[in-house]
């Protein structure tokens, strides 16, 4: 198998058998790795990459980082994926393909502070290509990419693909601010509109990408650094 191709900005990292990348891409980030890493590991069953990241503004900012992966993650699969294929997201990073879970987006940073500027943030993504269950039809909600009419789309090139996608986001995010991002993430959500259970309506995000969950009378708002992991 090929080693993906990155463009000038971006530097591949490997990582061997076993090692995830997000964990992986954090160890570098510590050691003051550049900015523009990607950390990757392709197998048979599923793929996982992640980025490193050196924000200049304060974390509940940076996490527009999050939802800018997974935009150009979904305009990198929509574009190598057969028409008829769906690429949908969750505000908490799921990664769906024609309506079932088939991978997932992490995010984790150097603080938790949300108005302290981070010394690093990692965003990390994982994907199932072949199910390994011996009866996947007993969870119809979980699917793999190659079940789903894409067995023509090559690993090697979504992480290349993806890696361009998500540069011109990053571009445009310089430019323009979170508007652009935000409409076009928007527009990629599921469960906008419906129902969350035991907690209210999911109505949309404000401006940070938060989300807003309207329950009887009052509206709550579930800000993104909800979702860092532990470092």
């Amino acid at each position: 198998m090929s080693e993906p191709v990155f463009p000038p900005l971006l530097t591949g990292h490997h990582a061997k058998g076993g090692e995830d990348p997000f964990e992986k891409a954090q160890a570098m980030a510590a050691l003051g790795c550049d900015s523009g890493s990607v950390v990757y590991n392709i197998q048979a069953d599923r793929l996982r990459a992640a980025i490193v990241f050196a924000p200049e503004v304060a974390l509940q900012d940076a996490m527009a980082m999050l939802p800018l992966c997974a935009v150009g993650f979904q305009n990198s699969l929509g574009a190598l994926a057969p028409p008829e294929v769906a690429v949908h997201l969750g505000w908490d990073g799921l990664i769906c393909v024609n309506g079932a879970k088939c991978g997932q987006f992490h995010v984790a940073a150097s603080t938790i502070d949300p108005d302290q500027i981070p010394d690093w943030l990692v965003v990390g993504w994982e994907l199932v290509l072949l199910q390994t269950s011996d009866a996947p039809g007993h969870t119809p909600d979980v699917t793999a990419l190659y079940d789903e009419g894409c067995a023509d789309v090559s690993a090697t090139q979504l992480v290349e693909s993806w890696s361009r996608h998500m540069l011109t986001w990053l571009n445009r995010w310089s430019e323009d601010g979170n508007a652009p991002l935000h409409g076009e993430w928007l527009g990629l959500l599921r469960g906008v509109g419906e129902p969350i259970e035991g907690q209210g309506v999911f109505l949309g995000t404000d401006e940070r990408f938060g989300m807003l969950i309207r329950d009887k009378d009052e509206t709550h708002l579930r800000p993104l650094t909800n979702l860092l992991e532990a470092t």
